[in-house]
């Protein structure tokens, strides 16, 4: 299996991890520790030394409860970011729902568009949607993710019932509706959207039944790391969740990367590259040997 991006044809017979560069002051991974240009800099050059074999960068928290940032403020956030990072040989990700941001890092070199919207979002009746901007560039990759409901009311409301038919028929949705403007399967990623209008038992069904998921025939991403779902799950108090350091979650956000890997996911995008590098270089080991 390949992905087709911009510029890369990548290999996924082997995962791939995927290093997050976080441009805001108020993420909730890692409180804004790189939100300035040069600490975000280094930290493109930093994960790439730790093994990472793509990056994916960022100008606008989608916690719960984060607000809209205006595209202007998005744009001064990322571009500087991504013109360094496409220099730097490995696939550019670009996290976005913006179609002016999405078209503006497409026209500085960028490969791939990971949209929590899944390309649905816009800004009014007149601009272009996602889906236009990605079906017009010849070849950029794309990954379409499931939301419910939007990054304010998400977990105020979260879905209900069983979530992998539900996620499974968006995915099919969206997936369809991009091949009709004919965008390539080959281009085609697809996430399940852990954390994102799911409780903490559908995000754990998301995980035990992702086969389902592979079912559509694209690849799958995985984006576990140090969401809330896995310290609800490992700490003695539950009270003590919300108040949790994010970076303290290391070993459940490699061991659910791990284990997504082993459930069939292509590409893990993760804060803590150097530690899931080497998880994954153990699992791969062990393969090779069965």
């Amino acid at each position: 299996m390949h992905w087709q991006t911009s510029r890369f044809l990548i290999d996924l017979r082997t995962p791939k991890v995927m290093g997050i560069v976080n441009v805001t002051p108020d993420s909730f991974s890692d409180g804004g520790q790189y939100a300035s240009q040069d600490a975000a800099l280094a930290h493109c050059d930093r994960l790439l030394k730790d093994g990472a074999d793509m990056l994916d960068i960022g100008g606008e928290s989608t916690r719960p409860g984060a607000l809209e940032l205006p595209v202007e403020d998005e744009l001064a956030r990322v571009l500087p970011i991504i013109r360094h990072a496409v220099t730097l040989g490995v696939p550019v990700s670009v996290d976005t729902y913006k179609p002016a941001v999405m078209q503006a890092a497409l026209d500085l070199g960028a490969d791939i568009i990971n949209d929590i919207w899944a390309l649905r979002w816009r800004a009014d009746g007149d601009s272009p949607t996602g889906q236009q901007v990605v079906s017009t560039h010849p070849n950029c990759g794309v990954c379409l993710m499931h939301m419910h409901r939007n990054p304010q009311t998400m977990q105020i409301a979260p879905m209900e019932g069983d979530v992998v038919p539900q996620v499974l028929l968006f995915l099919k949705q969206l997936t369809q509706e991009l091949r009709g403007l004919g965008v390539d399967s080959a281009r085609i990623c697809i996430d399940p959207g852990i954390g994102f209008g799911k409780t903490v038992q559908q995000n754990f069904a998301l995980l035990a039944h992702q086969s389902s998921l592979l079912s559509l025939g694209y690849p799958v991403m995985a984006g576990w790391s140090r969401k809330s779902s896995l310290a609800a799950v490992t700490q003695r108090s539950l009270s003590n969740v919300a108040t949790m350091d994010a970076r303290d979650r290391l070993v459940p956000s490699v061991t659910t990367a791990l284990l997504a890997v082993q459930n069939g996911a292509r590409v893990v995008r993760v804060h803590d590259v150097k530690e899931t590098v080497q998880a994954l270089k153990v699992f791969e080991t062990m393969q090779q040997c069965g």
